[in-house]
């Protein structure tokens, strides 16, 4: 919201500087997020009256003007606005004038006609942020004098207040919290004239069928006004804070909004039939409003009406139908208060966001109605003249939102961590009564305060939170098993990084077709009653959906791999709890091509290999079911024989489908892995040479490589150090192998830490291992 400082010094007597308001203000926690100097103070531009005009002969959309400066001469100036009127009296820039956008004035020719300087805009002087035509001055402006003496230098401020806080949105608002934040007289509302307490009911002017929606309705009829601009002083007041000016009756209604932050609404009552009637949308009901677009309202919508149609959306915008316009000459002025949460979702539904609406979803004060309605009705009569009802009719009550808050003095010193000896003073600056026994009169206005933490905040902000002292008050923590888990994951990410892969974070929300990419049969998933979209039904049951996604679009870029991987929460129904899961999809090359190197394209054992050096565990591999997915599918042990996970193929045509030139391999295990815990160790570099024997031999078919690892493991021989399977053969046609059997050769390394081993400590060692094989798996030598 913009705020004038001239605006604000109606109701503050201070000599503070600009800087010295924008501290305080910063430091009680209103946000000032800018600071824009306005004022007329440039040479060479100064007030003349228009005598006459006429088209310009070259240019359809250009006139001649003739205007008097105050000087014997009359300037010849060329003009493109059209909202002038011979007698109006507008600002003129000489030739030499510098304007704020930085342009020079000259005498110059447009279309073959000298023109003696412009005419100028609102816009152009940097007076307002928009302009339509020319700056049209009140008609009792001097002519020839310096615009500077029209129009005095203005600081805006932008501030930001928080939703919490709707009493400052307002200038008479932030001019009563400077005064409590500068030991300042506290402001008092305008004078009026109108009185406000001759009130009366008459249903068939006004009646509130949603007194949930609308506590409180006031309505003041206003008889034979004229509709036309408003005086300069109004129109400057309302541009210098960004609002356009309209007519003099809509700007009365803005102004007074902007004044004392009580939002108001004018209709042309001529156009209400049988009176004014505050209810809930009918089914199916729409409405044309202000800004020209139509609405379908539904029932939980407020809306004014009359015994015919809807008139207005109730506190957002009124309709175009009843609204004011030229011809106007009776008026309905309206002064409500309506439900905060009615407003908001009326509003956020529509997507309507209005000042009325931005003032009454937060809470306006049910104080003011009654005067804002009065100060408008002031107004109105000053500057469209008219005569007022002295009566105003209204249905319900103000709701009466004052409360009583207890703080205790020590209680505050204890929280804030200082003495502050004079609290009620300071209370008492910010408008709150004292009643005794630390009790505290919350007024209406100040609807954030209802707990003893809110006034004790209050304390803080008027004594100055800088003065609080720095202390220390607690010592650091012991990691706490939430860090722990943190600090793992962040390494596995790491280590993730380091093996190529990149990081990917998907939707938790999925459609139906996640259910497709899965490593297992469909399991039972939990569903969302009121999904936002159709492609957000689901909580995700597994992490490879989003990756192969991912996968596709890389892909379709021009990628000709990818490695991915993703840590996350998946969700299952009927499970105690949520899950974390780590998934991974790799494709493509694995090495690029190069001069020295071939190149390589990931398979599924680089999918294991990149699980287990992530992870830092060993694991095992075994076949599983395959799924449409992925008609390779295995599951994935630790050392331990626990099921960790599950890690496939995709189908071949699915693959293509996705875009990928080579087989996509995929994996998900659940986390944590309990040997990521697992410290490293570290040993001396061997210093003696490695002796290598082979073993080949026949076997059954079925035989796993698994198997023989036990074996050779299981014998304890001392100096094994390492088994690798170079050579695996099976013979479909049973010339060269047995049907039935398959041929394995492995490569077996020994050593020993002490010594050089014999060529006989060898042979024995590798002979008591080939016995091993025989003996416990039954296979058949090959020597």
């Amino acid at each position: 919201m913009k705020l004038s400082l001239n605006w604000l010094k109606d109701f503050l007597s201070t000599t503070d500087s600009v800087d010295a308001i924008i501290e305080s203000l910063t430091f009680a926690g209103v946000e000032v997020e800018g600071v824009e100097s306005r004022a007329a103070n440039f040479d060479n531009v100064v007030v003349v009256r228009i005598e006459s005009f006429a088209p310009h002969p070259n240019a359809d959309r250009l006139s001649i003007c003739r205007v008097n400066d105050g000087a014997s001469l009359i300037r010849q100036i060329v003009c493109g606005a059209k909202n002038f009127q011979a007698g109006d009296k507008v600002p003129l820039a000489l030739p030499g004038a510098v304007l704020p956008n930085g342009a020079k004035i000259s005498t110059t020719k447009l279309r073959g006609v000298e023109s003696e300087g412009m005419l100028c805009s609102a816009k152009e002087l940097n007076i307002a942020e928009d302009s339509a035509g020319l700056l049209i001055l009140p008609r009792d402006t001097p002519v020839g004098v310096p615009l500077a003496q029209v129009f005095p230098p203005d600081t805006i401020l932008e501030i930001e207040a928080t939703p919490n806080r709707p009493d400052l949105l307002s200038h008479f608002g932030i001019a009563r919290e400077l005064a409590a934040l500068l030991a300042l007289p506290a402001p008092q509302l305008p004078v009026i004239s109108t009185k406000i307490d001759q009130l009366r009911e008459d249903v068939n002017i006004v009646c509130v069928d949603a007194p949930g929606g609308c506590p409180y309705y006031s309505a003041r009829i206003i008889r034979g006004v004229r509709v036309g601009p408003s005086p300069g002083w109004l129109k400057q007041r309302l541009e210098s804070v960004g609002i356009r000016s309209i007519n003099n009756v809509v700007d009365v209604t803005n102004y007074v909004m902007m004044e004392i932050g009580q939002p108001l609404h004018v209709f042309d009552n001529d156009k209400i039939k049988t009176g004014i009637v505050v209810r809930y949308a009918v089914p199916q009901e729409k409405l044309v409003a202000l800004d020209g677009r139509e609405y379908a309202l539904e029932p939980n919508d407020l809306v004014i009406a009359d015994r015919a149609k809807a008139l207005a959306i109730a506190g957002v915008m009124g309709g175009k139908e009843s609204g004011v316009v030229a011809t106007t000459q009776d008026l309905l002025l309206e002064a409500a208060y309506f439900d905060p949460v009615c407003i908001r979702r009326t509003s956020r539904r529509l997507g309507l966001i209005s000042d009325s609406s931005f003032r009454f979803e937060r809470g306006v004060d049910p104080q003011t109605v009654l005067f804002a309605s009065a100060l408008a009705t002031d107004l109105l009569l000053e500057v469209a003249g008219g005569t007022a009802d002295e009566q105003i009719i209204v249905d319900g009550s103000a709701p009466d939102l004052s409360h009583t808050v207890e703080m205790r003095p020590e209680r505050c010193s204890a929280l804030l961590g200082m003495e502050v000896p004079n609290t009620a003073e300071l209370l008492i600056r910010l408008g709150l009564r004292s009643i005794g026994e630390n009790r505290w009169d919350i007024p209406s206005f100040r609807q954030d305060l209802f707990r003893e933490v809110d006034l004790i905040e209050e304390v803080c902000r008027l004594a100055g939170v800088q003065k609080i002292p720095s202390r220390v008050f607690g010592a650091a923590t012991e990691s706490s098993d939430a860090d722990r888990v943190h600090d793992d994951l962040m390494q596995l990410r790491q280590r993730l990084v380091g093996l190529g892969l990149f990081e990917a974070r998907s939707l938790t929300l999925v459609d139906e077709r996640a259910l497709e990419y899965l490593l297992e049969p469909k399991p039972q998933v939990l569903t969302l009653r009121n999904p936002l979209s159709m492609d957000q039904v689901i909580l995700r049951p597994s992490l490879l959906s989003g990756l192969v996604r991912a996968a596709e679009r890389n892909f379709n870029r021009g990628a000709t791999g990818v490695a991915l991987f993703e840590i996350g929460r998946m969700f299952r129904a009927g499970a105690e709890e949520e899950s974390l899961n780590l998934a991974l999809v790799v494709s493509g090359e694995r090495q690029s091509k190069s001069w020295n190197q071939a190149a390589a394209t990931f398979d599924l054992f680089d999918l294991k290999g990149i699980l287990e050096t992530a992870t830092r565990a060993e694991l095992v591999l075994g076949r599983d079911e395959p799924t449409l997915f992925a008609p390779l599918v295995c599951h994935v042990l630790d050392s331990q024989g626990r099921a960790l996970g599950k890690i496939g193929q995709i189908r071949p045509s699915l693959a293509k489908e996705l875009g990928g030139r080579d087989p996509v391999f995929l994996a998900e295990i659940g986390l944590p892995i309990h040997e990521s815990k697992r410290k490293l160790t570290y040993r001396a570099l061997d210093r003696f040479p490695a002796v290598t024997r082979d073993v080949a031999f026949l076997a059954e078919k079925e035989l796993k490589y698994r198997a023989v690892i036990e074996t050779l493991r299981a014998s304890l021989e001392p100096l094994l150090k390492g088994v690798s399977l170079f050579d695996l053969f099976i013979d479909v046609t049973g010339e060269k192998v047995p049907l039935g059997r398959k041929s394995m050769a492995c490569s077996l390394t020994y050593r020993a830490s002490d010594r050089t081993l014999t060529q006989e400590e060898v042979n024995e060692a590798h002979g008591r291992l080939k016995l091993q094989l025989v003996k416990r798996l039954g296979v058949v030598l090959r020597e």
